[in-house]
C-alpha cells in the first residue's frame, strides 16, 4: 500500500516538474529618500519615463513628474501615510490612466475615475491614458453644426459650433457656471454627453450642480468630474486631463461630447504649488514656464474629427476667473490665445441686473456664422451692431434733457432689446423660441411694450404662437432656415397677439 503511494506522489512530482514554466519578471525599483507635502524624491529608477504611473509599497500610487541625473520627483495621488525615507517604489511601465466606461454616464467621480457617489462600483470597458496627442490637422474637420446653449445673448451672437473651445471668463460671482450648467441642461435630446469637471470647488458647490442637473434630467446624459478643494493639489492638477480621457471615450464612438472644466485659474494655482513642490524654478507670478503648455495640451484636444476617423467631436467650455475684470493677466491671455473666443462677463453688468452679464464688445466666437443654423443668423443680423449703438448712445446721452425722435427711438429699442436677452437661471430657450423672438424685435414690434413687461410678452407670447400656430414653430424645427414669408407670418402672429 505504502510503496503504490509513493509511486503516485512520484508521479505527480514528475509531471508537476515537468509543467514548470519558468516565470521570472524583471521590476526596477527605487528608494524614497525625501518626502514631503505629497511629493516624493526616488532615487534609482534610471529608466522611469516622464507620466508614468509608480507604486510604493503602502499601496499609493504616484506620477513621474521630474527626471533627474541620480533621481525621480513623483507627486503621490494617494495618502503619503506610511512612507519614510527608504520605502521602496516599483516601476508599472505604464501611463498614468484612468477606467472609461459606458456606465460612467450619469456618475459622479473623482479625478481618478472612481465614483464617489455612493451608487456602486463602475467596471472599466478600457483604460485612456490622461495625457493624450491631439488629432493631428489630418484627422481634424471644420467646426458648422452648432451647439445650442440656449442663451439667447450666446446663440445669437456668440455662436459655439460642435468642436470648437470657447472660454467663459469673467470676476467671481458673475454667472460664469450658470452658463456652463444652463449649456448643458439646453443638450436635453440633442445627442450630446456632457461631462462636468469640477477642480478647486466647494464639495457642497458640486452637490448643488449635481443636484440642479438631476432635478432637470440632464444626469441621463452627464458625468461629473470632482476633484475638491480638499483633494490634494496633484488630483486636482490631472482632473481635466481624466475628464479629457473620458471625452475621448465617448468621441471614438462617433458621439459629440461637451466638456466643462470648471476652472482653469484654480487648475493652473494647483499646478503652481505642484511645481514648486518639486523645485522647479518658478517665472510670472511664480507660475512654472510651462504653465501656457499646460493648458495649451489640454484644450488642443478638444476638436471635430472626420467622417473618416468617426466623426465624433469634443466642444470645450473652460472658464477662467479674473480679477477686478483685468484680462490681460498672465492665465487669462494664456487661454484666450488658446481658445476660438471668449464670452466675458462683467461685475457692472451683473449687479444692473442684466443676467447672462455678457459684454458684447469683448466676448466674440472666432467660428461665428459657421456655427449657426441659417434662421439663427437671419434672425440675429443687425443685433450686435444695434446693441454697440444702444451702448455708445446711452453714455452719449445720460446727461442731455432734449433727444430728438431718432435718438430716442434708438434708445428704447435698446432698453428692450437689453431686456430681452435677460433670462432666469435654468431656463435655456428653444430654437423656435430664440429665432421667434429675434424677428419679432427686429420688426420693432416691442417698442410700445414697457420695458417691465418685456419678460410676461415674452412668455404669453410664446405660449399663443405654439398653441395657435404650431406649423411656424414645426417649420423653424424642421428646416431651421427662415425666409421673407416665414418673418411675415411670424410678424403677423405676433400682431394678432397684441390686439
Amino acid at each position: 500500500m505504502s510503496s503504490i503511494n509513493q509511486n503516485e506522489i512520484i508521479s505527480v512530482l514528475k509531471r508537476e516538474i515537468e509543467d514548470y514554466d519558468k516565470k521570472t519578471t524583471v521590476r526596477e525599483t527605487g528608494t524614497v529618500i525625501r518626502i514631503s507635502d505629497g511629493i516624493a524624491t526616488v532615487y534609482g529608477m534610471e529608466q522611469a519615463m516622464y507620466g508614468e504611473l509608480v507604486e510604493f509599497e503602502n499601496g499609493s500610487s504616484g506620477i513621474v513628474q521630474n527626471l533627474e541625473l541620480k533621481s525621480i520627483g513623483c507627486v503621490l495621488l494617494g495618502t503619503d501615510y506610511g512612507i519614510t525615507e527608504g520605502t521602496k517604489v516599483v516601476r508599472t511601465g505604464k501611463k498614468a490612466s484612468v477606467p472609461v466606461a459606458n456606465a460612467l454616464i450619469g456618475r459622479v467621480v473623482d479625478a481618478l475615475g472612481r465614483p464617489i457617489d455612493g451608487n456602486g462600483p463602475i467596471t472599466a470597458e478600457d483604460y485612456f491614458p490622461i495625457e493624450n496627442e491631439a488629432p493631428g490637422v489630418v484627422e481634424r474637420k471644420s467646426v458648422t453644426v452648432p451647439l445650442q446653449t440656449g442663451i439667447l445673448a450666446i446663440d445669437s451672437m456668440f455662436p459655439i459650433g460642435r468642436g470648437q473651445r470657447e472660454l467663459i471668463i469673467g470676476d467671481r460671482q458673475t454667472g460664469k457656471t450658470s452658463i456652463a450648467v444652463d449649456a448643458i441642461l439646453n443638450q436635453k435630446g440633442q445627442d450630446v454627453i456632457c461631462i462636468y469637471v469640477a477642480i478647486g470647488q466647494k464639495a457642497s458647490t458640486v452637490a448643488k450642480i449635481v443636484s440642479t442637473l438631476t432635478k432637470h434630467g440632464a444626469m441621463d446624459y452627464s458625468v461629473v468630474v470632482s476633484a475638491s478643494a480638499s483633494d490634494l493639489a496633484p488630483l486636482q492638477y490631472i482632473a481635466p486631463y481624466s475628464g479629457t480621457a473620458m471625452a475621448e471615450f465617448f468621441m471614438n464612438q462617433g458621439k459629440d461630447v461637451l466638456i466643462v472644466y470648471d476652472d482653469l485659474s484654480k487648475h493652473a494655482v494647483a499646478y503652481r504649488t505642484m511645481s514648486l513642490l518639486l523645485q522647479r524654478p518658478p517665472g510670472r507670478e511664480a507660475y512654472p514656464g510651462d504653465v501656457f503648455y499646460l493648458h495649451s495640451r489640454l484644450l488642443e484636444r478638444s476638436c471635430r474629427l472626420d467622417e473618416a476617423y468617426g466623426g465624433g467631436s469634443i466642444t470645450a467650455l473652460p472658464i477662467i476667473e479674473t480679477l477686478a475684470g483685468d484680462v490681460s493677466a498672465y492665465i487669462p491671455t494664456n487661454v484666450i490665445s488658446i481658445t476660438d473666443g471668449q464670452i466675458f462677463l462683467e461685475s457692472e453688468l451683473f449687479f444692473a441686473g442684466i443676467r447672462p452679464a455678457v459684454n458684447v464688445g469683448l466676448s466674440v466666437s472666432r467660428v461665428g456664422g459657421a456655427a449657426q443654423t441659417k434662421a439663427m443668423k437671419k434672425a440675429s443680423g443687425s443685433l450686435r451692431i444695434d446693441l454697440a449703438q444702444f451702448r455708445e448712445m446711452e453714455v452719449f446721452t445720460q446727461f442731455s434733457s432734449e433727444l430728438d425722435k431718432t435718438t430716442k427711438d434708438l434708445l428704447d429699442h435698446g432698453n428692450r432689446l437689453v431686456e430681452l436677452l435677460k433670462q432666469p437661471l435654468s431656463k435655456p430657450l428653444k430654437l423656435h423660441e430664440q429665432v421667434i423672438l429675434l424677428c419679432v424685435a427686429n420688426a420693432k414690434l416691442l417698442l410700445d411694450v414697457p420695458v417691465k413687461e418685456i419678460r410676461t410678452f415674452r412668455t404669453d407670447l410664446m405660449d399663443f404662437i405654439e398653441n395657435r400656430h404650431p406649423e411656424i414653430v414645426e417649420e423653424i424645427n424642421t428646416k431651421k432656415a427662415l425666409n421673407d414669408e416665414l418673418i411675415s407670418r411670424i410678424t403677423d402672429a405676433a400682431i394678432e397677439f397684441k390686439k
